[in-house]
């Protein structure tokens, strides 16, 4: 693709092309405004190369040589990738006189390629970051047969056809506004309603497992941020202070240090332990302009966040009852399938290696007890703890990051928390973080994706619509709506003058379960008519045979 560019655009710069999970992409810095449009003309020229069945030719030079090489054709972002190289030697490759920087390995000739595909133009900037130069991206995907390459095809156009965005907007769930700010959400009342069933969910399952609901401030002084390590670990991911009272104080981007001063505020015994304390705890983290994506990437959000204080001989048991609360939440919204990884010590971390091993093999004794596979991520621990991360797959085979559980040792020692052992001697808690959706913003946005809007009863914003033929039949209709609010259904009503398929279709855009239609017959038998959203006619059923099948349903949680 890249000598495609190239030869097509010959003033093009070459940034950065990699492979990545289901393609590949290109960044370049082109005179010309990519589109589009330019694809087909691009493909066609990657063909041409690829019927030359030019040899790809790997060669190893010695950095210097590669420098003025890469001079010589003007690639100043090669320049600036060889210079961080730390080896002295730099792998080229060659295919039918173009050159590029590359450690390959590669197919041995152009003709082994056999079915690709360019799929969009964006921007990017110049190593992420943007203070560099936005440059232009093209993103394609390739595979061994045709074959294999529609059926991904396929697949991204059902990727389209769920993305969040769009259908939060068709069902008008949540919307973001300039004027509030890129990475804020708005929720609409549809969008709440949703928000609201699962934070009560949370609510009332945390109830029954002894956690202790706790609501925390949206920022603290400065100093408790230094004291945890946050400025030193996380200050890229934070923002910039405020000053209140020429004190300076920072918006919290994590809910962890008022859990202690909760734990802090008076003496605690052995026999308190284990404590758990749960906030749905709004945070604001700093995400670069070009990573924010709809709900999935923010800069506002509330995490389902908790903290458990033990001792280190309960730090298994702990996280097997975590790994329990996880599965079982995951499974009632819908997700049965899922990896789970164990990350563990990073380069850069707190806390000594006896601690850091205690608490690895704690993770490990709990998921192999559990009986649950795994897979060890090296070197991917948060800088206080290892941690087991779990990734959903959603109704696509997508994997989404959601849940978490960190063992800490680094707080408890930083902010000085202990508790009275049997013996009458202070001693030091271990500290399990722990999320079961992580962020409720991304959990949506994944539940929406995964449902295709159409969510099951107990999820959705509207469980009924009530939808009236004409004018006379509108008494009865407010009749039968108002009894399944009492009965504390989510419904609507639409009581509009326009036709009745007009109004089946709109609800069904909607995805709203079920359609209760009133008409003249329903009136005189005192019954409703009931159609479901798929087109499934269940047909005449009392009201209260109807409110007894919305209730079964909404308890299943199916």
């Amino acid at each position: 693709m890249a000598h495609a560019v190239k030869e097509l655009f010959p003033d093009t710069k070459l940034a950065i092309g990699p492979a990545i999970s289901d393609g590949f992409y290109y960044d370049f810095d082109c005179g010309h405004t990519l589109t589009d449009e330019d694809l087909p003309l691009i493909e066609k020229k990657m063909k041409e190369i690829i019927k030359t069945n030019a040899p790809f030719v790997r060669r190893e030079v010695p950095r210097e040589d590669a420098l003025k090489l890469f001079k010589e054709l003007g690639e100043s972002y090669k320049i600036e990738l060889i210079n961080d190289l730390p080896d002295e030697t730099v792998t080229l490759y060659e295919e039918g006189g173009f050159m590029d920087l590359c450690r390959g390995p590669h197919v041995k000739y152009t003709k082994s390629i056999k079915a690709f595909k360019l799929l969009s133009v964006a921007g990017a900037y110049w190593r992420g970051n943007e203070k560099n130069k936005m440059l232009q991206r093209i993103y394609g995907t390739a595979f061994s047969t045709k074959e294999e390459l529609l059926k991904h095809l396929d697949f991204l156009e059902e990727v389209k056809k769920r993305d969040h965005r769009r259908i939060g907007k068709e069902l008008d769930l949540f919307s973001m506004n300039d004027d509030i700010g890129a990475g804020l959400v708005l929720w609409h009342p549809r969008g709440a309603a949703i928000r609201r069933i699962i934070e009560n969910f949370w609510l009332n399952e945390h109830s029954k497992t002894n956690y202790q609901i706790l609501y925390t401030p949206h920022m603290a002084k400065l100093d408790l941020w230094k004291k945890t390590g946050h400025l030193d670990f996380y200050k890229e991911n934070m923002y910039s202070p405020m000053q209140i009272d020429e004190i300076e104080y920072e918006i919290k981007p994590m809910n962890c240090p008022f859990h202690v001063s909760v734990f802090k505020s008076r003496l605690r015994s052995y026999r308190d332990l284990p404590l758990r304390f749960a906030e749905l705890g709004t945070v604001y983290r700093y995400e670069r302009s070009g990573v924010l994506h709809g709900l999935l990437r923010v800069r506002g959000f509330t995490q389902d966040d908790a903290h458990i204080f033990c001792t280190e001989e309960q730090i298994e048991d702990e996280v097997r009852r975590v790994l329990d609360f996880t599965i079982f939440i995951l499974k009632t919204f819908g997700f049965d399938d899922y990896d789970i990884y164990l990350s563990t010590r990073p380069e850069k971390y707190v806390g000594s290696d006896a601690a850091w091993e205690k608490s690895t093999i704690a993770l490990k004794t709990a998921l192999g007890n559990k009986g649950l596979k795994y897979e060890v991520d090296p070197g991917e621990g948060v800088f206080y703890g290892p941690k087991i991360d779990i990734k959903v797959k959603d109704s696509l085979g997508r994997s989404w990051q959601c849940s978490t559980i960190q063992v800490d040792f680094n707080i408890p020692e930083r902010l000085d928390i202990n508790y009275r052992g049997a013996d009458s001697k202070d001693r030091r808690p271990i500290m399990i973080h722990r999320a079961l959706m992580g962020s409720l913003e991304r959990f949506m946005g994944v539940l929406i994706e995964h449902y295709a809007g159409a969510f099951p009863l107990w999820l959705s914003p509207s469980q009924v619509s009530v939808l009236t033929i004409s004018e006379k039949h509108v008494k009865y209709g407010r009749d039968v709506f108002e009894s399944l609010l009492r009965e504390g259904l989510r419904a609507d009503i639409d009581t509009d003058n326009e036709k009745i398929g007009y109004k089946i279709r709109r609800a069904a855009m909607l995805k709203t379960p079920y359609l209760c239609i009133i008409g003249e017959k329903e009136i005189s038998d005192f019954t409703v008519n009931i159609r479901k959203r798929n087109g499934e006619t269940l047909g005449e059923m009392s009201l209260d045979n109807f409110i007894t099948l919305l209730k079964d349903e909404d308890k299943e949680r199916r």
